[in-house]
């Protein structure tokens, strides 16, 4: 059975995401086709990017680090679950992607953003331009929560009818993909660093 990670990808006090993403990890178990964990980035503490090796080569010298890149390495597949912020993804998001490079490949991701009006979706368009650089694959399906704020009680996300049919047929698409890929990511390319510039004469 392939490894789900649902990551909740903002870090900030009184975030939504923590009761959004532990929803997200729920519905994944009941459909029942992931082995499925709840990821919350803001239990790693990753600083802004401070690696002095490029992620492409893997050669982690924080502790933070390491630990990161062995948590996702475990993962077959990936929902992100964000709130956008200017019309983008938080810098936290953004931060935990940027530090990995091989841990992503050949990886399918769904998102499930939440936020107004625009439910989000201008993170997810953000983060699908980011996800594929890394040969990761966004699917289509996905669920988009507008006016979040109604939906929540007491601390708790309350999900419409169609958030709940719009999970099912994501983590469907998303177990089909995830499938497909398997033989990428068991053999994945040897790490290549892109050429040195030419030295200006």
């Amino acid at each position: 059975m392939p490894k789900l990670h649902v990551i909740i990808g903002s870090t900030r006090p009184g975030r939504l995401g923590l009761p959004i993403g532990s929803w997200a990890a729920e519905a994944a178990e009941r459909h029942g086709g992931f082995e499925v964990e709840l990821v919350d980035l803001a239990d790693f503490e990753l600083p802004v990017f401070d690696e002095p090796t490029h992620p492409r080569m893997g050669k982690y010298t924080h502790d933070h680090t390491i630990r990161w890149s062995e948590k996702i390495k475990e993962a077959d597949a990936f929902v992100f679950v964000t709130p956008e912020y200017n019309y983008a993804p938080p810098p936290s998001l953004i931060n935990a992607i940027d530090y990995l490079h091989n841990e992503w490949l050949y990886t399918p991701v769904a998102f499930v953003s939440y936020g107004g009006v625009a439910a989000g979706t201008r993170a997810v368009q953000v983060l699908k331009q980011l996800v594929t650089t890394l040969k990761m694959v966004p699917i289509p399906e996905a669920v988009s929560i507008p006016f979040v704020f109604q939906a929540m009680r007491d601390g708790q996300y309350h999900p419409a009818p169609e958030s709940d049919q719009a999970a099912s047929a994501m983590f469907d698409e998303l177990l089909r993909w995830a499938t497909a890929l398997a033989d990428l990511r068991a053999n994945p390319p040897a790490p290549v660093m892109p050429p040195a510039p030419a030295a200006a004469k």
